[in-house]
């Protein structure tokens, strides 16, 4: 909404602009009430703080992503593999079928986490750039690095240990 209502900003006359401005600063100000609560119901629960913890250990997972997974993807860690939890977000190569698939917010936060991990994070970038050399379409490799991405955080949560820069003790 802050970001559509600046969009109208820059669209408005000096009266309109006025009003769409008290109205960012007010959702601005909701939005940090809530980022504070979530602050403090991770910090409040132990079994949360770990998890965030070992999310947060792998470059590219900050606090939006590690908390969208903490919120909406309870399996994460559970005695899942790398395909059912693919699977699971909506990253395993299927056909989507009808009906209803409920992986959506997780699938987005995980493609951010790609796209930033595609350049900071050095075994994902390796990994990124080797499917790029091997001819792979650019969201191919993303969405690949995505499904990776996921398969390190679920073996991070699953055996408790933070990252440490390789993949050889990701299943």
């Amino acid at each position: 909404m802050i970001g559509a209502e600046r969009q109208r900003e820059n669209r408005a006359n000096s009266r309109i602009k006025k009003s769409i401005g008290r109205l960012v600063k007010l959702l601005e100000r909701e939005l940090s009430r809530i980022d504070a609560d979530i602050d403090d119901a991770v910090r409040g629960s132990p079994a949360w703080q770990e998890k965030e913890d070992l999310l947060s250990s792998v470059p590219s997972i900050g606090p939006v992503i590690s908390r969208t997974l903490i919120a909406e993807l309870p399996e994460l860690g559970s005695s899942l593999d790398r395909k059912q939890i693919a699977a699971l977000v909506g990253l395993a190569p299927f056909t989507r079928q009808s009906g209803q698939w409920s992986g959506k917010s997780v699938r987005r936060a995980l493609f951010m986490g790609a796209m930033v991990a595609r350049r900071h994070n050095p075994v994902l970038k390796a990994f990124f750039e080797r499917l790029i050399a091997a001819g792979k379409p650019k969201k191919v490799a993303i969405i690949a690095v995505a499904r990776k991405l996921l398969t390190i955080l679920n073996a991070i949560v699953r055996d408790g240990t933070p990252w440490k820069g390789t993949l050889e003790a990701v299943s």
